[in-house]
């Protein structure tokens, strides 16, 4: 078990280590816990069990007692605290609701999960519900990835996406007042500013063979003009998606970013760049709260900045992946939706979102919050950040989007390394995903 995992499932968890973890479950992890148990009748109210990994500041927890204090005798929420990483989550509670065996009423689900368990029926749909006046409140992307089919199956709750980190006191010293547009613009600033500071690379990135390296390869796929599907048809095959394929593999092969890009996950390349070892990061939210301490890093917030992604080409759109959590419901508490839907009024509110985002640094999901003082003041990557997440791009909406995940990362990861052409590792992944997209 990696260290910083055995700590935390052990309950010793330091600030570094949750904020690498809230990062990381973009990018397959999320946060650990163990079992526990709850639902039923509770001193003569309802019982709900919610499950979702545990929150190392404690404000999951307050939010959660804060709601029992106000619902006492009516609703008591019990939090049953899931697996490690968010892949082994997923399996979990897949095999759980499969089996009809799953006790939980209310699923804190990565923003992946909804088109896969509702497909399946295993959670309620909540178009009624969420109605078109509450779902404006939200930023569009995570409301796109509630959606399935014509129909609303999850609640935001809170977001995350893809950033361009840059180090805008070395881009100052070697004369670029703004961060570039463009891949190749980026190319030319790292040759200018190596040869001026010294600094060891110029990019660092994921690339290694697991869901962290599919949403960046994506962003090069999207920033080229390319896509995976549309509709059932998949479209990865494209020039689009090949050049921006081929772009992500020079940064490797011109020496723009290490050898050894094609293994690194979120924590191999937040480290380089948080060592103050490279000029440009992509990576999540997480990293902006590592900086200034002592502890997590060399360089300092001010000497940080943050853009959205670069493009194939000038003019072209850019898009960040988009991260975050929703809440599902299990279609097997149906009986208990009203007080269930009390509990994701109350958590998904503006008053529970502006809670969580100052004590946890989760991004509120809810427009007006990106307005707030105290948020932009105490989350500054909500500030600094609010570009990418406004133009965050969901990955594919597909019921098989796990058995697509594990094709486009291997595929991916051979592009990246050079172990197939880009061309051949492009045909490859059209084959192999329409034919998954096809057993429907």
């Amino acid at each position: 078990m990696h260290s910083r995992v055995a700590r935390a499932a052990s309950g010793e968890m330091s600030r570094r280590t949750f904020l690498e973890l809230g990062g990381a479950g973009i990018a397959g992890m999320a946060m650990l816990g163990t079992a526990g148990c709850g639902g039923g009748k509770h001193g003569g109210g309802v019982g709900i069990t919610f499950t979702f990994g545990p929150d190392a500041s404690g404000s999951l927890q307050k939010l959660i007692d804060r709601f029992n204090g106000r619902h006492r005798d009516e609703i008591k929420v019990t939090w049953r605290k899931a697996a490690a990483a968010s892949a082994d989550y997923f399996e979990q509670i897949k095999t759980q609701l499969q089996a009809g065996e799953s006790t939980v009423d209310v699923i804190g689900g990565d923003v992946i999960w909804p088109a896969q368990f509702a497909a399946q029926g295993y959670v309620l749909d909540l178009s009624d519900r969420f109605t078109l006046e509450m779902r404006k409140r939200h930023l569009e992307s995570p409301l796109q990835a509630t959606q399935y089919d014509g129909k609303t199956w999850a609640v935001p709750w809170f977001t995350d996406a893809g950033m361009f980190y840059y180090r805008k006191d070395l881009l100052q010293k070697s004369g670029f007042s703004e961060p570039p547009e463009t891949w190749d613009e980026m190319k030319r600033m790292v040759e200018k500013i190596r040869s001026d500071s010294g600094i060891r690379y110029g990019y660092v990135f994921q690339g290694a063979q697991d869901e962290g390296g599919v949403v960046d390869a994506l962003e090069h796929v999207w920033n080229a003009g390319g896509d995976v599907l549309e509709g059932d048809r998949v479209v990865i095959d494209s020039p689009e998606s090949a050049e921006g394929l081929a772009l992500r593999r020079s940064m490797i092969t011109e020496g723009i970013a290490p050898k050894a890009s094609g293994d690194y996950t979120t924590q191999e390349s937040q480290a380089i760049f948080t060592n103050g070892d490279a000029v440009f990061m992509r990576n999540w939210t997480f990293v902006y709260g590592l900086l200034g301490s002592p502890e997590t890093s060399k360089i300092k917030p001010d000497q940080v900045d943050i853009s959205t992604i670069p493009v194939a080409e000038a003019g072209k759109e850019s898009f960040s992946g988009l991260g975050g959590w929703n809440f599902l419901v299990n279609a097997a508490s149906e009986d208990k939706l009203d007080e269930i839907w009390t509990f994701i009024e109350f958590m998904s509110s503006s008053e529970s979102q502006k809670a969580f985002a100052l004590e946890s640094a989760r991004l509120p999901t809810l427009k007006a919050l990106y307005e707030d003082e105290e948020v932009l003041k105490k989350v500054p990557v909500a500030a600094l950040g609010k570009e990418s997440l406004e133009n965050t791009r969901p990955r594919p909406g597909s019921p098989y989007y796990s058995d697509m995940s594990l094709v486009m990362a291997e595929h991916f990861n051979e592009a990246l390394k050079g172990s197939a052409p880009v061309g051949e590792a492009l045909r490859q992944m059209q084959g192999e995903l329409q034919d998954i997209v096809d057993q429907s």
